[in-house]
C-alpha cells in the first residue's frame, strides 16, 4: 500500500513538474467550454424565437435544456476525452523506458500491480480534475434553466468510468514502447475503433450487430446520459479497465523476465 501511494504521488507531481498536465487540462477546458457555449447559446436563441413564433415552437416541440444541452454536452466530452487522454497516458511507462528508470523500478521491491495501479491512479487524478473543471457549465445551466440533476450525476459517473477505461488502455499501450508518440497513436487508434465500431452494427447480421454494439465503448455511455445507472454498463467499463490493467502487469512481468 505504501508503494502504491508513493508511486501515485510521484506520478501526480511529475505531471505538474512538466507542462503536460497544464497543456492537457487547458486544451480540454477550452474545447469543452467552446462547445458548451455554442450549444447553450443555440438553445437560448431557439427558446427565445419559439416564444414569438408558433411555427418554431411546433417544429421543436417541448424545449428541454437536458435534451438540447446536457446530453449533447456529454457526447462532446467523450469525444474530447478520446483525443486528450492518449496524450495523458503516453508517457506513463514509455518515458520510464526511454530514460532507463524502468530498470530501477523493476529492481525495487515494488510489485507490478503497485506500479500499474499507482500510475493509473495518477492519471485518473489528473482526469478527475479535468472533469471537475467542466462542472461549472452545469451550474450555469442550473442558474438559467431547470436541468435534471439525475441525468447530470449519472452522466458524470459514466464519463468517469469511460475515462478509466480509456486510461487503462493507454497505460497498456505505454508499456509496449519507449516512444511516447507511438504509444499515443496506438492508444488513439484503438480507442477510435472501439468508439466507432457500433456504427457498423447496422451493416452486419443481427447477432454480430449485437456483439459490435456491446463492444462499442460509446454505446454504454448512452444509458448514463439518459439518467440510468445500468449495472451491465458499469460492469462493462470496470471489466474493460481491469482487463487492460491486467495486460499492463503481464507486459511489465515479461519485461522483468527479459531483464
Amino acid at each position: 500500500m505504501r508503494n502504491f501511494i508513493f508511486i501515485l504521488l510521484k506520478e501526480m507531481r511529475s505531471y505538474f513538474y512538466s507542462p503536460v498536465a497544464f497543456v492537457v487540462i487547458t486544451i480540454f477546458s477550452v474545447l469543452t467550454g467552446y462547445y458548451f457555449y455554442n450549444m447553450f447559446a443555440n438553445f437560448s436563441t431557439i427558446s427565445f424565437q419559439a416564444q414569438t413564433d408558433p411555427m418554431i415552437a411546433s417544429q421543436y416541440g417541448v424545449l428541454n435544456v437536458t435534451e438540447f444541452v446536457i446530453r449533447p454536452f456529454f457526447g462532446v466530452l467523450s469525444v474530447v476525452m478520446l483525443i486528450m487522454l492518449p496524450m495523458l497516458t503516453m508517457r506513463v511507462f514509455s518515458e520510464e523506458k526511454k530514460t532507463g528508470t524502468i530498470e530501477l523500478l523493476l529492481t525495487y521491491p515494488v510489485q507490478d500491480i503497485e506500479a500499474v495501479l499507482g500510475k493509473f491512479a495518477g492519471c485518473m487524478g489528473i482526469f478527475t480534475i479535468m472533469l471537475l473543471l467542466s462542472f461549472p457549465c452545469m451550474l450555469l445551466v442550473a442558474f438559467f434553466g431547470d436541468p435534471e440533476w439525475g441525468v447530470i450525476i449519472s452522466g458524470y459517473v459514466g464519463l468517469l468510468l469511460m475515462g478509466g477505461a480509456f486510461i487503462a488502455l493507454g497505460v497498456f499501450m505505454s508499456t509496449l514502447t519507449e516512444n511516447q508518440i507511438i504509444a499515443a497513436v496506438l492508444s488513439f487508434a484503438s480507442l477510435l475503433i472501439l468508439y466507432m465500431v457500433g456504427a457498423t452494427a447496422a451493416f452486419v447480421g443481427e447477432v454480430m450487430g449485437r456483439v459490435l454494439e456491446y463492444i462499442s465503448i460509446l454505446s454504454h455511455l448512452d444509458t448514463f446520459a439518459k439518467g440510468v445507472l445500468d449495472t451491465s454498463d458499469v460492469m462493462y467499463y470496470l471489466l474493460f479497465t481491469i482487463f487492460f490493467l491486467f495486460l499492463s502487469m503481464r507486459s511489465l512481468e515479461s519485461k522483468r523476465w527479459r531483464a
